[in-house]
């Protein structure tokens, strides 16, 4: 039986710029390590690795995202600038208390708009922003008390 959703893993180019991101969206760091050894490597299959990982925690102590940049082996692909129907898992959806603000201060890190912020009938307001690193993330604000989406 499922117990939670532990984390969300995201591989990043600049893990201190990440950081500041997800900080600006409303997560709080919980900390900072670098993970290299044979057993780090037998569980990604990557064998020798070397990354540097920080975790990041929601206000509510319920979902996490592990932001990871490597030292090595060195990045095979590039998947940031997909379009959101592309196949894979391209964003995560956050839901803030107000979507104007969160916007205008992650434009201010260098964040872009995706396409404008729109209404759902009475229930959201919604957007989806890219991060100056090429992050895509969907931000939500609830106009009404309503099941998630």
């Amino acid at each position: 039986m499922l117990k939670r959703m532990d984390n969300t893993a995201i591989v990043v180019e600049d893990l201190d710029k990440a950081i500041r991101f997800f900080q600006e969206v409303g997560m709080k760091l919980e900390g900072k390590a670098t993970i290299e050894g044979e057993w780090a490597g037998r569980v990604t299959g990557l064998g020798d690795q070397c990354v540097d990982v920080a975790m990041l925690v929601t206000p509510d102590g319920h979902s996490r995202i592990e932001l990871s940049t490597f030292r090595r082996p060195a990045i095979v692909a590039d998947h940031r600038n997909a379009p959101v129907n592309a196949l894979g898992y391209l964003r995560i959806m956050f839901t803030v208390e107000d979507i104007d603000d969160t916007v205008t201060r992650l434009q201010a890190l260098g964040a872009n708009l995706v396409g404008e912020v729109v209404q759902y009938e009475d229930s959201y307001r919604l957007c989806y922003m890219r991060s100056d690193d090429g992050l895509l993330v969907g931000l939500a604000e609830e106009l009404r008390a309503v099941r998630p989406i």
